[in-house]
């Protein structure tokens, strides 16, 4: 993996993790009435439940990638479209109001927050586009897996701080939502951002 597919995957790590989301409202909500601590299990459970999914998405893919190059092109394709499409949606979106009661009476436990993201549709469209976009499926079995390991310690190593600033910055990041303006700029940086991490990708044809 070169430098610039490397850059071009903590971007789009950074754009998908901070993002508002279903686990990253939670984790605001979390944060403004649990505090930071007490949400840490949500924190970890949250990213370790998606890295998981990221790793069985992977192991599963990787061989028929390998085998039908014209299947991964197809899919390729797939997933730069629902890049765009979810680029759009970011843009478009409207203000959320902030509810502070929507949160449970107590954080959720490590393993609660873990199954959370396997029924979260947005974290299997994420995984499905990390696992085909940035592996190396080209190569060995082994060069595949060592490739996917990689993907995954560098998506974690930007994921965890990421969604951890939801739950940090819970009260001033729910009134910064609030604000209409504030919330369509953010919005349109983070679809921006979002594009521009997907560059490399496009052209790099040998991804596969």
């Amino acid at each position: 993996m070169d430098a610039n597919l490397i850059l071009a995957l903590a971007g789009f790590a950074f754009v998908t993790s901070v993002t508002p989301g279903p686990g990253n409202f939670l984790l605001l909500a979390s944060g403004v009435n649990f505090g930071f601590r007490r949400s840490l299990p949500l924190v970890l459970g949250i990213s370790f439940g998606f890295l998981f999914m990221v790793l069985v998405i992977g192991l599963g893919l990787g061989p028929v990638l390998q085998r039908y190059p014209l299947a991964a092109a197809v899919l390729k394709i797939a997933c730069l479209a629902y890049v765009f499409w979810l680029a759009w949606k970011i843009f478009r979106s409207a203000p959320a109001p902030g509810d502070p009661e929507s949160a449970a009476g107590q954080p959720l436990r490590f393993l609660q927050a873990a199954l959370l993201q396997w029924l979260n549709p947005k974290a299997w469209a994420v995984a499905l586009i990390v696992t085909v976009s940035y592996t190396a499926g080209g190569g060995s079995t082994s060069d595949y897996v060592a490739s996917l390991v990689l993907v995954i310690l560098l998506f974690g190593a930007v994921n965890l701080p990421s969604i951890s600033l939801w739950a940090i910055s819970g009260v001033a990041l729910r009134r910064l939502l609030d604000d209409p303006l504030r919330l369509r700029r953010f919005n349109a940086a983070m679809a921006i951002l979002l594009l521009l991490s997907m560059v490399p990708v496009i052209l790099d044809v040998s991804i596969f």
